[in-house]
């Protein structure tokens, strides 16, 4: 979204500058996708320093260069000249300038010696409250049948060079049921935890990655993280592929044994363009004596130390309300609840920049255990052997940067066909 705002500025902004002769090497290569002038551009539009943005309805994906970026700056940089901006605005068009000055020379725009690098580390994050419900009664959940936590996630970015961040993420989750203390699913109650870190590169459209991050498909089959390494050629529009290997914890979803660590290869496949979406993937796990579950739903233990998971994506954008989205999953390792797949229209969407805005959605899920790497999904999931059912949701802005999320779940367990039912609610306050 970031991305496609300051695009929609540079139409906007584009100065006459055709007859300028570039000395800056390569002034028109792409401003790499997670670069920080994303959204230190996008928070002077939020402020009127920069105008031009319009209704948010922007279509497309789309990197820009360092002139088109260097052509915005100068806007800014004309307007803090007349002492229009103050204040923290004021050190971002600083940092902008710095950043591009090589360009803004080229446009006549003269650059003081700044540093490039100023205010090297950014913070993003969350605060969050989230309830759940289990409205059935079921031995998994007859003691813990509700979710009650807070939590406070903080989203480090620290600018090594002009090509390399480290980026990294800390957990501190505090379950409110007074009797949580006796659950061991929480038994880190309240502590922070460094969830992930890792180093990030981008040369172009290649991004490099090592260390301890999140696996590719964190909206389907893999919602966890792995410690190796990535390549990616990440282009805003057409193909894209991403291939990457390490290790990560199976933890208790593939095995039986807490703190199996796992080697995993993976390959990810992906094309979009315009209104259309598609993705494919393989991933690899191995462990000694991998358990998958077997038809009674207990361990089938030794049976195999390897899960291959397959799964296709996909989705198509109607028009700005309407859009169809969708992905299947099967772990060919796996005799039992082997399969997974999901199909879910949505209604309009929520923008987090705009206040009042809003979206719904309606989706069947059939999630079997053994097709997930580690489910994202909250109402429809994965007790036992995994569910069937529908899905009810949608999410409102009531002001900028909070988003309140309700989810309501309707299916039967895939093992017994006893019956499931499930609310989930959430409330997002996003810095």
């Amino acid at each position: 979204m970031k991305k496609t705002m300051v695009s929609a500025l540079t139409a906007a902004l584009v100065l006459g500058a055709a007859s300028t002769t570039f000395a800056a090497a390569n002034p028109f290569s792409d401003v790499p996708s997670d670069h920080w002038a994303y959204d230190a551009v996008s928070q002077l539009a939020q402020d009127g320093v920069i105008e031009g943005y319009g209704d948010t309805t922007f279509q497309g994906d789309k990197n820009i260069t360092r002139y088109e970026m260097a052509q915005m700056v100068a806007k800014a940089m004309a307007k803090a000249s007349a002492g229009n901006v103050q204040g923290a605005d004021k050190a971002l068009i600083d940092k902008l300038a710095a950043e591009f000055s090589d360009e803004l020379n080229n446009l006549g725009v003269r650059v003081a010696n700044l540093e490039r690098n100023a205010d090297k580390v950014a913070w993003h994050g969350t605060a969050e409250y989230t309830f759940q419900h289990y409205m059935n009664k079921n031995e998994a959940k007859d003691k813990f049948n509700s979710r009650n936590n807070v939590l406070l996630r903080l989203l480090p970015d620290a600018e090594v060079n002009a090509n390399w961040h480290v980026k990294a993420r800390l957990d501190a989750n505090s379950f409110l049921d007074e009797d949580s203390s006796s659950n061991p699913a929480v038994e880190d109650n309240g502590k922070v935890a460094l969830k992930r870190v890792w180093a990030e590169g981008h040369y172009g459209d290649m991004r490099y990655m090592a260390g301890k991050y999140e696996f590719p498909d964190p909206d389907t089959i893999t919602d966890t993280v792995m410690s190796g390494v990535e390549v990616g050629y990440l282009p805003a529009t057409g193909w894209n592929a991403q291939i990457g290997a390490g290790r990560f914890n199976l933890g208790d979803h593939y095995t039986s044994t807490k703190d199996t660590a796992a080697d995993s290869q993976y390959v990810h496949v992906g094309y979009k363009q315009g209104k259309f979406n598609a993705a494919g993937a393989f991933y690899h796990l191995n462990a000694e004596h991998m358990d998958n579950y077997n038809e009674s739903g207990a361990y089938a233990k030794g049976t195999t130390d390897d899960a291959n998971i397959w799964t296709g994506k996909g989705g198509y954008q109607f028009d700005n309300n309407w859009g169809l989205k969708g992905f299947y999953a099967e772990n060919t390792e796996a005799d039992y609840y082997k399969k997974a797949g999901s199909v879910e229209l949505d209604y309009k969407g929520s923008q987090l920049q705009n206040a009042g805005t809003y979206g719904v959605w309606v989706a069947y899920r059939h999630f079997g255990r053994n097709a997930f790497v580690s489910s994202p999904w909250d109402v429809i999931n994965l007790d036992r052997n995994g569910e069937k059912g529908w899905e009810l949701g949608g999410n409102f802005v009531p002001f900028k940067n909070t988003i309140v999320t309700l989810r309501y779940g309707n299916g039967e367990y895939l093992d017994n066909g006893k019956d499931v039912e499930n609310l989930f609610g959430r409330v997002n306050f996003l810095f």
